[in-house]
This record gives structure tokens, sequence and C-alpha cells, in this order.
């Protein structure tokens, strides 16, 4: 074999450095953001643990149906009715009012930008 001396040091410098994200952070685990949940509110729209996995799905969704279908009641399963809006249930003053403490936490500690302030204002209550 030709230039093996140039090539397999060649070969390991590569996979060095193409799994270095993985073996760098091998038994980290990830810090969970410490999230002020409201005080007002006793239950969300949904299970809470349902919500911190599966949110984004329930927005798309409610969008979709408010924006396209005009539906713009959500029933959860205990008959709890909601208006399918992220500014007026969720950010509302009562619940998850400040964007800082809530959403950014989380969406800052997992490097997510999510889409929803393409078309949403910022919301402002709670944030002084």
């Amino acid at each position: 074999m030709y230039n093996a001396g140039k090539i397999i040091p060649g070969l390991l410098i590569f996979l060095g450095l193409v799994t270095f994200p993985f073996w760098s952070n091998l038994g980290r685990a990830y810090d969970v953001p410490e999230l002020v949940m409201p005080e007002a509110e006793e239950e969300c729209v949904l299970a809470g643990d349902w919500m911190r996995a599966n949110h984004m799905i329930l927005l798309d969704d409610w969008r979709d149906l408010a924006v396209r279908d005009n539906k713009r009641l959500f029933t959860n399963d205990a008959g709890k009715r909601f208006d399918m809006s992220l500014t007026k249930t969720c950010l509302s003053s009562q619940c998850h009012a400040n964007k800082d403490t809530f959403c950014d936490r989380c969406h800052d500690a997992l490097a997510i930008t999510p889409n929803c302030w393409d078309c949403h204002v910022v919301p402002t209550i709670g944030e002084e």
C-alpha cells in the first residue's frame, strides 16, 4: 500500500474530528433549566409532561385549525375549553406571561429558535 504512512494517520484524524462531538460530551448530563411556573393556574391545557414534550405539536395544530379551518376553541380531556391562541391562552397574564423566564430558558438551552414570533408580537405582560 503506497502512502500508508499518510493515509492511516489522516483517516484517524478524520475519524477523531467527525466523532469529537459525541465523545467530548460523554458522561455529561443535560442541565434542565428551572422554569417559573404560573402561580394563578393549577392546570395546563393538557398534562404537564405531555406539554413539555409536545407543546410545539399542539401549537402547530392550533395554528392550522384556527387559521385554515376557523376553529377557535379547544376542549381538553377534562372538558375545559380554551381559546386556540398562543398569546391569549398560553402567554396570558395568569399563565406563562413572562416569555424570558418561561419560553426562552428552554429554547436557549436547546439552541432552538421557534418561528412563533414571525407572526406573533412578543408579549410584554409581566416583563418589567
